[in-house]
């Protein structure tokens, strides 16, 4: 009977040990729920969804408005009609692609901050890429802002659409004040209003945001604003780390 209740304690200790340094699933922090921003405020046309520690969004940048960079013969032409007189169309097409953007879920401030580059360095909330101050390394947007069509995007060599500047389509259907879209860091973009005020610059951080609350996030958030002046939507580099994107 000794040996019995011996090898019954035994027996005990070891699943009591195994229970401890095995924690249920339940444990984990991984954060599979979608936020409600990400759910309501993109376009049908992006695909988004939650993948471990990072967000997921993929696009077609095609924009969910005309444009003179249409074909002719695509319902989707419509001639230039804003209101720069120097309009000149560049020789590029809209071509639909394949891009996936993987940006934080949890965005939080970089110790050491990175430069944005070119091309992508975010998605806006119709899916169309958000690209920094630059036309090219080193070289001021001045000499492209003559070819931003009457939504203020344009499309590149390889046919991808892109705004540079404040995406006139979103901000006219919503508001001067609303969202806009993320960074690769995870951070939000709001218009250039905020609070009745147009911002400028000057109201921003070096890297042209600043944290307060916001209709989304009603418990404050850094978070860039896009102005009328240059660098236009980011500072040259991100708030936060950076996620990724492919094409």
């Amino acid at each position: 009977m000794k040996k019995l209740i011996l090898l019954f304690v035994f027996i005990l200790g070891v699943v009591l040990s195994c229970s401890k340094s095995d924690p249920s699933p339940a444990s984990s922090t991984t954060n599979t729920t979608l936020p409600d921003v990400f759910k309501n405020k993109f376009s049908s046309a992006v695909t988004v969804y939650v993948d471990g520690d990072f967000i997921v969004l993929k696009s077609t940048a095609i924009p969910n408005h005309k444009s003179p960079y249409f074909s002719k013969t695509d319902s989707r032409y419509e001639a230039y009609n804003g209101t720069n007189a120097n309009f000149v169309i560049n020789p590029n097409s809209i071509i639909s692609q394949s891009l996936t953007f993987k940006i934080p879920l949890n965005p939080k401030e970089s110790i050491a901050k990175t430069a944005t580059s070119l091309g992508p360095m975010g998605i806006s909330l119709n899916g169309v890429p958000l690209f920094n101050q630059y036309a090219g390394p080193n070289q001021p947007l001045a000499g492209e802002i003559n070819s931003f069509d009457q939504y203020n995007g344009h499309p590149q060599q390889t046919g991808q659409y892109h705004y540079h500047v404040e995406p006139l389509y979103i901000t006219a259907t919503s508001s001067k004040s609303s969202l806009i879209g993320y960074l690769l860091d995870g951070f939000p973009v709001y218009g250039p209003t905020e609070n009745g005020k147009t911002l400028t610059s000057t109201d921003l951080d070096t890297y042209h945001g600043h944290t307060a609350s916001t209709e989304d996030y009603p418990n404050g958030i850094y978070h860039y604003h896009i102005t009328a002046d240059s660098p236009y939507i980011n500072g040259g580099k991100f708030f936060g780390t950076s996620g990724t994107v492919t094409q």
